[in-house]
């Protein structure tokens, strides 16, 4: 994770090309033409000369090799996948053909060229890229998110996310960048699942219910993010304009355990607010949505 004071509004508090193998069954088959048939002549006691024909040649039999077995078709994940159970070791098995190609989850939709700008104690840039990385063979869609507070940029950060075939968002992880007076100060946060143990989590459930709860990042002691869904139902008039159909999650995560967030996701628009619920009482709402040209 990186800090506390200016949060990536997609990506966690702390701050999408899928590969199918087609396997093409070869068949061989053996083809003889049949031999040539062989006269012998044989000399009778009375010195005529018999011909003598040999049976006629057979074609040896065509056979057909068995096409390979077909590849299991990829395990569905669990409706929770990234379920938070304390004390035991967070992995995930990540199977590229269990991932699509587009992020089309209703609370958490990015199509590609996508912008959300946010205000209140920041102001905040999330625009949806046309640009892919490659991460543990899953192609995830690449999000740059950009902090401005007083018109100066404090944070740049480039998320990266997939949508499984069950309809999960997954977070891959993120490359982030802290700035004061114009120049990086800090890359702190940044991490790769896959990379120095890191693992993917879960940013929007398929299937959300009250009271699941699921990791959304885990990199040891830099990203250990957490999310519950805490309603399914209800509304919230935001700067941008008012939503019947909401989701709301709270955030937290134990490398800081003084700051918890609380954020609300509208139907085909996303993120809608992010409120500090713990340590600060800063509120950042939804101003505009728009499609680049």
């Amino acid at each position: 994770m990186s800090r506390d004071k200016a949060t990536p509004i997609l990506s966690p508090i702390a701050t999408s090309i899928v590969a199918f193998a087609i396997l093409v069954a070869a068949c061989g088959s053996s083809d003889g033409s049949p031999a040539a048939g062989a006269t012998g002549s044989a000399t009778s006691p009375s010195g005529a000369t018999s011909a003598t024909s040999s049976p006629p040649a057979t074609s040896p039999a065509t056979t057909t090799s068995a096409p390979p077995p077909a590849p299991p078709s990829p395990s569905a994940f669990a409706r929770n996948p990234a379920e938070v159970v304390e004390g035991q070791p967070y992995t995930q098995a990540i199977d590229p053909a269990n991932f699509v190609t587009t992020v089309d989850n209703p609370y958490f939709p990015l199509k590609v060229g996508t912008i959300w700008t946010y205000g209140g104690g920041e102001d905040i840039e999330v625009r949806v890229t046309s640009d892919t990385k490659l991460i543990l063979g899953v192609a995830t869609t690449v999000v740059r998110d950009r902090v401005f507070i007083n018109g100066a940029l404090e944070e740049d950060t480039f998320d990266w996310f997939a949508q499984d075939r069950q309809g999960n968002v997954w977070y891959f992880g993120e490359k982030t960048a802290e700035y004061r007076d114009g120049k990086v100060i800090s890359t702190k946060g940044s991490w790769t699942a896959g990379v120095d143990g890191a693992q993917p989590g879960i940013v929007m459930l398929a299937q959300p219910q009250v009271g699941d709860a699921y990791r959304q990042e885990y990199y040891k002691g830099e990203a250990e993010d957490m999310a519950e869904v805490t309603a399914v139902t209800g509304k919230l008039t935001v700067r941008e304009g008012a939503y019947s159909d909401i989701l709301v999650t709270e955030e937290w995560t134990p490398l800081e355990p003084a700051v918890r967030e609380r954020k609300t996701y509208g139907r085909d628009v996303g993120l809608i607010e992010a409120r500090a619920i713990r340590s600060g009482s800063q509120v950042v709402q939804l101003e505009e949505m728009k499609q680049a040209p």
